[in-house]
């Protein structure tokens, strides 16, 4: 290539040059404004996720309450209340050291 035809280039490789730094940027801002729309998205899940979240911890906190399982015992399960003398009390550390005294020689 001679120096002539290098001049003659030079304006077209300029328009060329400039015509894709505007595309590129025209890209980019388009990029930016899809990327924040998918953050916005996201954000809006998240919170009607987090919400859900909290109103099923609530039902939950509902469900277990000692009343209603006590209810839902008696009622639905046919259990009964249990008497004083149905309930045995242990004492780990006495019942350990109750087998120990036993189980010497």
């Amino acid at each position: 290539m001679s120096s002539e035809h290098v001049r003659q280039l030079k304006p077209f490789l300029s328009v060329f040059f400039v015509i894709a730094t505007l595309f590129s940027i025209v890209f980019l801002k388009m990029e930016e404004r899809r990327m924040s729309y998918v953050v916005l998205k996201n954000t809006r899940e998240f919170k009607k996720n987090k919400e859900m979240k909290k109103q099923k911890e609530i039902q939950l906190a509902k469900l277990t309450r000692p009343q209603l399982v006590e209810t839902v015992a008696t009622k639905k399960l046919t259990l009964k209340r249990a008497t004083q003398a149905q309930i045995i009390h242990l004492n780990p550390s006495v019942s350990l050291s109750y087998l120990n005294k036993e189980g010497r020689p």
